[in-house]
């Protein structure tokens, strides 16, 4: 009995840099094609907001210096 608690220190250790490893990952059972997929929709239509956006600016802003 000389390593006392060592060993379960060592299994929260493990444990804690496990869990650092995973930080961040996504693991919700989607293929990496599907979530391209998805995350390629989601940014065209944040484009295509932005340039809306854009575009009432520009006409709002050109109407103005008239």
């Amino acid at each position: 009995m000389t390593r006392g608690n060592q060993r379960d220190t060592d299994r929260a250790k493990a444990q804690k840099k496990l869990a650092q490893q995973n930080k961040g990952k996504k693991t919700d059972g989607i293929s990496h094609n599907k979530r391209a997929e998805n995350d390629a929709e989601i940014m065209r239509a944040k484009q295509a907001a932005k340039a809306a956006a854009k575009e009432a600016g520009a006409g709002a802003a050109s109407s103005e210096k008239k």
